[in-house]
């Protein structure tokens, strides 16, 4: 199935993408300057959402969990990033303990952990898999869809004083977290000082805010559109939070009403100054968590008076249960690309500093204006590695590789921005 790009672009966006393609090699030299004053995380996922006159990042993964849904052209180059990103953090690195989300009945995710490990191992590394769940009381097979299967084993821990992690006779120097803590630290995590665990526990979700991240990309991005010479809110959705909302009490309905009047009027004013006909719209989303959970699209503060029960449960708890009282109010980018005339959002999969490829998350229910994340999605793959170079000549907004290009520089984009979230929200970081 080959994606059908909107072709339509108007001013802003074709702007955009005339302007990074003029200025390809400074930016490349930026993203390489900015590499050596900051750390990537491991790995990392962002979801776009291109309007056809703005390109913006909407939500950023810190534990990716959809390598299975990457073409198989694309392993060669997420092989070589792996072995950068290991390289790095430790050359000598031999045993890698991979943790996974504890839902062992979920097959796509468990192919995402089968593609993920198969990465490592052709990376160079001896790579087992370590569980959290409660069911898995001895090395347990798992059997997949496609005939592979998993072995998952219990964790536990190792050494003289118990300060390392590990399984009953594997330990490992490294410990990758595909596992976004939704539920907390589990104690079996608590205090391991002598092993690399990747990403640190401080980006799991009992911890982590998107309006952080978000704060921490609205710098990046002004940063590089100085660079590039754009208006930086092509490529940044304005954005506001607010805290102690209760939703089953109707607790901070007034407080919620005034953020999403306020970034509804600072997007009204930039759609006016393009000549943009659509309505602006907002998403108001859980400031933490993940899997599509606590989202829902406004376009109208009068909405949020007197929500249903529905409606209320629907924001009020997001992934193991977690209870939602911070909130994100994000401007509402639409998505005007399709597959097969379903709407559709390009995700960008990176490990280390490098675009390893991306998909479509496409929908056959939704509209340009809804959130995608949701069931009924189905996955298109994307093959950067074929497109992602600039065609110079081609005519702005009519070439595909250009298109991919700008979405992998957007996406690092926000991968800068989230090695900077890690680094002001670390608990181990030095105050200079």
């Amino acid at each position: 199935m080959v994606p059908h790009l909107i072709t339509a672009l108007s001013g802003p966006l074709l702007e955009l993408e005339s302007k990074v393609l003029e200025a390809t090699p400074t930016i490349e030299r930026w993203f390489r300057l900015e590499w050596q004053e900051h750390t990537p995380p491991f790995y990392c996922s962002v979801d776009l959402r291109n309007s056809g006159f703005k390109l913006a990042p909407v939500d950023t993964n810190l534990f990716p969990g959809g390598f299975n849904n990457l073409s198989p052209q694309m392993l060669p180059l997420a092989v070589q990033a792996a072995m950068a990103a290991i390289e790095k953090i430790c050359p000598e690195a031999k045993n890698l303990l991979l943790i996974p989300e504890r839902h062992t009945r979920n097959t796509f995710y468990l192919q995402n952990i089968a593609r993920l490990s198969s990465i490592l191992r052709q990376a160079g590394l001896n790579v087992r898999l370590g569980t959290f769940s409660e069911e898995i009381k001895k090395p347990t097979w798992i059997e997949l869809p496609d005939g592979n299967r998993l072995l998952m084993e219990p964790l536990s821990r190792l050494g003289l004083k118990n300060q390392r992690l590990g399984l009953k006779d594997f330990d490992p120097c490294s410990i990758l977290l595909n596992n976004d803590l939704s539920a907390g630290i589990p104690p079996i995590l608590e205090n391991i000082h002598e092993q690399y665990l990747l990403p640190g526990l401080h980006a799991g979700w009992h911890v982590r805010r998107k309006s952080n991240h978000f704060a921490a990309y609205e710098e990046v991005a002004k940063k590089f559109a100085k660079v590039v010479d754009i208006d930086p809110w092509m490529i940044n959705p304005y954005f506001t939070s607010c805290s102690n909302i209760n939703f089953h009490e109707r607790k901070g309905e007034d407080e919620l009403q005034a953020a999403v009047e306020q970034v509804l009027k600072k997007t009204a004013k930039k759609y006016r100054e393009y000549g943009i006909k659509d309505k602006p719209y907002v998403v108001v989303k859980a400031d933490a968590g993940t899997y599509g959970m606590g989202v829902m699209v406004v376009n109208d503060p009068a909405q949020l008076k007197g929500l249903n029960r529905k409606d209320r449960n629907k924001m009020s708890v997001v992934k193991e249960g977690l209870e939602v009282s911070d909130v994100l109010i994000q401007e509402g980018v639409y998505t005007f690309e399709k597959v097969n005339e379903a709407v559709a959002e390009p995700v960008v999969y990176m490990i280390d500093r490098y675009v390893i490829g991306g998909f479509y998350r496409v929908h056959t229910d939704r509209g340009p204006d809804e959130n995608l994340n949701a069931p009924g999605m189905h996955f298109v793959p994307l093959a950067f590695e074929q497109n992602s170079m600039p065609d110079m000549s081609a005519k702005p907004g009519s070439a595909a590789p250009n298109r991919f290009y700008l979405y992998g520089v957007v996406a690092r984009l926000a991968l800068l921005a989230s090695s900077l979230e890690l680094e002001r929200t670390d608990p181990d970081m030095e105050v200079s």
